[in-house]
């Protein structure tokens, strides 16, 4: 089969997905107003895993009604109903909706309905929709809802709060069955269970909502991998810049923020008369930076990074542990050259990117090219010209390494077409990590230029980049996908020493002190414990090595190893023990082989 053909096909069984997954939407609406008389029903798409509908009713859907729900959508679909589609006139359908009293449906089919309303029918049931949908409800098999949510009534969190029921479905139970058992994997891995049991990070309501507290062994890790993202950005011939939290509202008006992306920002503060706002982005005070003195092609590129922290609004709703937050760092960087150097610049970002991301385990890899919606261009800034050099520039670097890619219509930023990367987790799922921007906006709206060969001002190229997205996100995707099994380099606690016996504290003391004097991260359980549980405690704590050290041991200056998931090794040599972990810390080993 040829590569245009495996494309089209798997764009055909995405389709199909979607519109069983949208016909079970409609076969649990149909359910929940049979059993509950006087619910008004919302709207009900397919979704990327399954599907969702949204609901109006007074009571909470309780665990007992879902089962009952998903039992009576079992007897419509067995009864095999005809689903058929129907065309009506625009005044017929909102009759059809007010006479069963669906005051919701009637305002859709108001405000997006045409001359001519779609509705589609199924033993008695109607709703308001464009489809498609599957010929029959016995086509619908193999099904599951999953959680019920709360929901805004069209995202508005100012409008009426409805019931929102998940569920998924598949063409075949075998489907079905491997995914729920993903399902039920995600949960021991979830990030903020994992979060709080290896007391990593946290939350506080008097803090608010989507704001994080860095706990001691997760700030730990977190200033592990910025000591290493310092390293390979000052070896990859970037330099690194500190910026305020703060910015003058004519930063954000200059760079189009307060245009385009407003909703985004939080309320402005009033200091001195002057309204000030919390940055979201960090590039406009790089550009400053470049403004303080004026450049000569000689001195471009220039590629600065920040581990700068922004601030986003976002709906309560969607707030998720460290995947989604009001406040985060970025591991940004912005790049500025002359237009010759763009091409050999974003070649090198994206494979500064793939070899970063393969140094935490992540080599299996999704990448986008989100461009402008054809349709929509007023929206984005720049001239057309620009927007095809910028794609096409984007396009060549994929290309000239052979990256599979695919092309996202609608999905680029106000300023620019972009590259992103997604990683694939340990459970198959793919993670929003690196994104590689091109923006040819901000150099004319802060009037940014260098000096030329030719002696003249010339405008320079900008490339926006993060590599990991943010330092939040990043992390709660390393905790999933090694479910807290950190490899040796990241763990916050690399070697527990545990003493068999109150005597033997100061051995377990001196080994503490010999190992973090190789640069390696040690301590030392020294409570009044059992043996059996102070292991039992390094191994929930998921600390890759523990040395266990009794008379034997301190006589001869060994100790006793076990490996997190491995167990007992024996008895081990210090000192070729600590060059050999020395050893794996230092070329970032994933694993342990012992």
């Amino acid at each position: 089969m040829t590569e245009m053909n495996k494309e089209k096909s798997k764009n055909e069984a995405a389709v199909e997905l979607e519109t069983l997954r949208h016909s079970t939407a409609h076969l649990l609406a149909h359910a929940v107003l049979d059993l509950f008389p006087g619910t008004q029903a919302g709207i009900g798409p397919a979704v990327e895993n399954g599907f969702y509908y949204d609901f109006l009713r007074d009571e909470p859907f309780s665990s007992d009604d879902l089962a009952a729900i998903e039992a009576r959508m079992r007897e419509i679909a067995a009864a095999d109903a005809p689903i058929v589609r129907e065309m009506l006139p625009k005044a017929e359908a909102i009759r059809l909706f007010e006479s069963r009293g669906q005051t919701l449906k009637v305002e859709l089919v108001r405000e997006k309905g045409g001359d001519v309303v779609s509705v589609y029918r199924q033993d008695g049931f109607a709703d308001f929709c464009l489809g498609p949908h599957l010929g029959s409800t016995g086509l619908i098999r193999y099904f599951k809802l999953l959680s019920v949510s709360g929901a805004y009534w069209k995202g508005d969190e100012k409008g009426v709060q409805l019931q929102r029921i998940y569920g998924t479905a598949f063409p075949t139970a075998k489907d079905l069955e491997e995914y729920l058992h993903l399902l039920e994997e995600a949960k021991k891995r979830d990030h903020r269970r994992l979060g709080a049991e290896l007391d990593l990070f946290g939350t506080a309501e008097d803090l608010g909502s989507g704001l994080i507290l860095w706990y001691p062994k997760g700030a730990r890790i977190r200033a592990i991998i910025e000591q290493y993202w310092r390293n390979r950005h000052w070896d990859g011939g970037y330099e690194v810049l500190y910026t305020p939290h703060i910015g003058r509202e004519i930063l954000w008006q200059t760079s189009g923020h307060l245009g385009f992306y407003k909703d985004s920002m939080y309320a402005p503060m009033d200091i001195d008369g002057q309204n000030y706002y919390l940055k979201p982005m960090n590039c406009p005070f790089h550009i400053q930076i470049y403004k303080s003195r004026m450049w000569s092609y000689r001195d471009l590129p220039l590629r600065w990074a920040e581990l700068g922290t922004v601030y986003r609004y976002e709906r309560s709703g969607v707030l998720h542990g460290l995947l989604r937050v009001r406040g985060f760092t970025q591991d940004d960087a912005h790049i500025f050259c002359t237009p010759d150097q763009i091409e050999d610049e974003i070649l090198r970002v994206l494979d500064f990117s793939l070899s970063i991301l393969a140094d935490f385990g992540f080599t299996d890899n999704k990448i986008e090219l989100s461009v402008r919606d054809p349709k929509n261009t007023d929206k984005y800034c720049g001239a057309d010209e620009h927007w095809v050099q910028a794609e096409a520039s984007l396009v060549k670097a994929l290309e000239t390494r052979g990256l599979p890619y695919e092309r996202m219509e609608g999905e680029a930023v106000f300023y620019g077409p972009k590259i992103d990367i997604k990683v694939k987790d340990a459970l198959g799922r793919y993670w929003q990590c690196t994104t590689i921007q091109f923006d040819f906006n901000m150099s004319e709206r802060f009037d940014m230029s260098y000096i030329g060969e030719d002696g003249k001002e010339h405008r320079p190229y900008m490339v926006h980049r993060a590599l990991m997205g943010s330092l939040e996100r990043f992390f709660g995707v390393l905790i999933e996908h090694y479910n807290g099994n950190f490899p040796l380099w990241l763990a916050p606690v690399q070697i527990q020493v545990i003493p068999i016996a109150e005597r033997h504290d100061d051995y377990a003391r001196s080994l503490v002190e010999k190992i973090k004097a190789r640069g390696l991260r040690a301590s030392a359980d020294l409570r009044r414990e059992k043996l059996g549980y102070k292991i039992r405690e390094a191994e929930k704590q998921k600390v890759p090595l523990i040395l266990v050290a009794g008379d034997k041991e301190a006589a001869a200056g060994t100790a006793s190893l076990r490996v997190h998931g491995q167990g007992d090794k024996g008895t081990v040599d210090l000192d070729e023990f600590l060059t050999k972990v020395k050893s794996l810390d230092d070329r970032r080993s994933l694993t342990i082989e012992y």
